[in-house]
């Protein structure tokens, strides 16, 4: 191995030779050394990545020692010749690395925001705010100080110290959210109380840092302090921000769901977003801020979209972190120049940077922890948190080195600061939040919030209504309006319609009319009363609703078509869909139930009430077998009573004495039935819904649950089936009787 990166670092010094002989480079050589610095980038980052992540340290500080290593502090200085080879010292060579570095700034910030939660710096808003202010203007105070005193010598530009000073002030004052939510992740903390509020003010402060720069890099390229420059950049941002998070925020979620809806090429909503991100960075380019802002708020409105969000991250996050981070810190660790701390009196400097900043940012995030309320335990771990730089004070000591505001020697510092306060915050953090018991409270949110993690509705992001004009239409657009507003997923409802298929015959008051309806009154529902442990939904906060039409004709191939397109879950209401007297699906409705890859509901209209006057008067019924559909259908019927108002049965049938085997004693059963009806009823009370639990031993499951029907005067009945196979789509004995000879309506979930 060794010998083939001899030879090849050889051939390069040849060919370099024998082209600056020639007065220059060719371009086939200059895109050979680019491909070897690459290769060599994210070989190198990622091995040491690798080894930090094994030591309990993040991948991104591996990165960056692996850019020291291939830069002039490590093989620059004791094998020069190999260095020259790699990196030629050729503006044109250098730009082409800087051009793939100056993108990975922008995907870096681009995923930063992606994984912003806005909900959580809203929940933790009085503490987070106090500790972001503090955190901020503690070591902000403390880098200006710093960069006014600074030598000349020190200074790129000694006419420009004033923006110097402010970008060094801003440098110190902003934190790592990757970092602090690595930490606290790998802790299990996450979900903590302290955790939030420490992940939430390094939210806050990040966002904060992110605008003061982009102000500041507006300055720094004006060559000095043009306060109407300045006011254009502050007037554009405040502009920029506030249609973002109010329009924008339709229109980036639109543009990907048309994206992902309409178009069949490979990956199109990545391509969509990194366009967005493109243009939002030219934006806030031209209205005088840095193009970073752009990225990270076009990650964070990413991020808010309805659908997709967790399979686009996952795609974009390969791409970052296998390409271009390791290529971006490889070549900030590359800028380090480590030589300079041969002077004592610069080592000394590097000490007191990274005194000054820990000092500033961890006494200003205690004191903002206190003023937020949180006890002395809590406001330790905050302030130790909080004073982790890492991959984020390089990208901005990156930016202010392309900007001409920081000399290398300035950024080295900084940098050293930066990886430095990150190595020590780990193990710190570590033993801070140990010291944190839960209260009584937050051990009750964390157990509902584990159960949570288990159940199938939390994970529900888009849903499909399939229906027609009959009464089982009306029913599934009613219920599936419910579960959307309750929910608040994107939905798209599908109207068959009777006629030829250039036309459609469909009332103007059907299904799309009875979705929204549903979710009208489903919203007000939420917005009028708030559960423990969870938020009030603004009035205004309503799932995306999309109408289309087809023809009857198309029946199977349309819904599928629309299916391909990525749904949790599909409302069926059809009229004879089911065949009651076989206890199966049509042909055409069960290829649509046996190709549909999530859990699909059937609606069965019975009875004088349907649509929107039984979902008014909700009174469900759901049998609990025990198994996971049964589970997954307690769900859905939950769901819909908490969007209604209403209230649920649940009933659950065991056999008498004389059915049981010797294994199975009817004690056992009994004890088996109550823990069942018991965790459907926790399951409830978590959503705010009373769930009344009934046992009854019985001959014949069938006929007890009709005989609850009628004396509970249910009008809605909720089972979960798992379809069988065979020649018809088969739901079993027991969802045949009660198809047969039911009164009340009937929602079937299958699995």
């Amino acid at each position: 191995m060794l010998s083939v990166k001899a030879g090849l670092i050889l051939l390069l010094l040849q060919q370099g030779s024998a082209a600056q002989g020639q007065g220059g480079q060719s371009s086939e050589h200059m895109v050979a050394v680019f491909i070897v610095e690459i290769t060599l980038m994210l070989l190198v980052g990622r091995l040491l990545g690798e080894l930090m992540q094994r030591v309990g340290q993040p991948a991104v500080m591996g990165q960056l020692l692996g850019g020291v290593l291939i830069g002039p502090s490590v093989l620059g200085t004791f094998w020069p010749a190999a260095y020259q080879a790699i990196f030629p010292d050729l503006e044109a060579q250098k730009r082409m690395i800087d051009a793939i570095s100056q993108l990975g700034i922008l995907m870096l910030l681009l995923l930063t925001g992606m994984e912003t939660d806005l909900a959580l710096v809203s929940r933790m808003r009085r503490t987070a705010f106090f500790t972001s202010l503090s955190g901020i203007i503690f070591p902000f105070v403390c880098g200006y100080l710093v960069g006014h005193f600074l030598p000349a010598s020190m200074l790129p530009n000694p006419a420009q110290r004033l923006v110097t000073a402010l970008f060094l002030a801003t440098a110190l004052s902003i934190s790592s959210v990757k970092i602090v939510a690595m930490v606290i992740m790998e802790v299990g903390f996450l979900r903590r109380n302290v955790g939030q509020i420490i992940l939430a003010s390094a939210i806050l402060d990040d966002t904060i840092g992110w605008i003061i720069i982009a102000v500041i890099g507006g300055i720094a390229t004006g060559g000095g302090v043009n306060f109407r420059a300045v006011g254009f950049a502050l007037g554009g941002t405040i502009i920029f921000l506030a249609f973002s998070f109010t329009v924008g925020r339709r229109i980036v979620a639109h543009i990907i769901r048309w994206t992902n809806d309409n178009l069949v090429i490979d990956m199109p909503v990545i391509t969509a977003i990194l366009v967005l991100m493109l243009l939002a960075a030219l934006l806030t380019d031209y209205i005088g801020v840095h193009t970073v802002l752009g990225a990270f708020v076009v990650g964070i409105l990413v991020g808010q979209s309805p659908i997709l969000s967790k399979h686009i991250e996952e795609q974009l996050r390969g791409l970052i972190v296998a390409l271009f981070a390791p290529i971006f810190f490889a070549v900030a660790g590359r800028e380090i120049d480590l030589t300079i701390l041969h002077s004592f009196a610069l080592i000394k400097l590097a000490l007191g940077f990274i005194l000054i900043a820990s000092f500033g940012k961890v006494f200003g995030c205690y004191v903002g922890g206190r003023l937020g309320r949180l006890g002395h335990r809590e406001s330790t771990a905050l302030a130790i948190g909080m004073n982790a730089r890492g991959s984020t004070e390089v990208i901005v000591a990156t930016i202010g080195l392309s900007l001409g505001v920081l000399s290398r020697d300035l950024f080295t510092l900084i940098v050293v600061m930066a990886i430095s306060t990150t190595l020590v915050t780990p193990p710190l953090l570590r033993w801070a939040l140990a010291r944190i018991p839960p209260t009584g409270e937050e051990k009750e949110r964390l157990e509902r919030e584990a159960a949570q993690a288990k159940e199938f509705v939390p994970t529900v992001e888009r849903l499909l209504i399939a229906v027609d004009g009959s009464a089982d239409g009306k029913l599934a657009s009613s219920l599936a309006g419910l579960f959307a507003g309750a929910r608040k997923v994107t939905t798209t409802v599908v109207e068959l319609g009777q006629g030829s298929k250039r036309h459609t015959l469909l009332p103007p008051d059907t299904s799309g009319e009875l979705v929204k309806a549903s979710v009208e009154v489903a919203t007000r529902s939420k917005s009028g009363s708030k559960t423990e442990g969870q938020e009030a939904l603004p009035a205004t906060d309503k799932p995306t609703l999309l109408v289309n039409q087809m023809p009857v004709e198309e029946l199977a191939k349309g819904i599928m078509n629309e299916a391909q397109k990525g749904y949790d879950m599909l409302f069926l209401g059809i009229a004879h869909a089911l065949d009651s007297s076989r206890g199966g699906l049509q042909d055409e409705v069960g290829k649509i139930v046996q190709e549909f890859k999530g859990t699909s509901a059937l609606a069965v209209a019975r009875g004088a009430q349907t649509g929107e006057q039984l979902t008014q008067t909700l009174n469900i019924l759901m049998p609990a077998t025990g198994t996971d559909y049964s589970r997954r259908a307690a769900e859905v019927a939950i769901t819909l009573a908490k969007a209604s108002g209403a209230s649920v049965t649940a009933l659950h049938i065991a056999p008498p004495p004389e059915e049981t085997d010797l294994l199975r004693r009817p004690r056992e059963l009994l004890r088996t039935g109550r823990a069942l009806l018991r965790d459907i009823g926790a399951l409830g009370k978590r959503e705010g819904v009373t769930v009344k639990s009934l046992i009854k031993v019985r001959r014949s499951p069938e006929a007890a649950i009709l005989r609850q029907v009628r004396r509970g005067r249910h009008n809605l009945l909720v089972l979960g089936v798992k379809v069988r196979q065979g020649e018809q789509l088969f739901f079993g004995r027991r969802i045949a009787v009660l198809l047969e000879r039911a009164s009340c309506s009937l929602l079937i979930v299958n699995s």
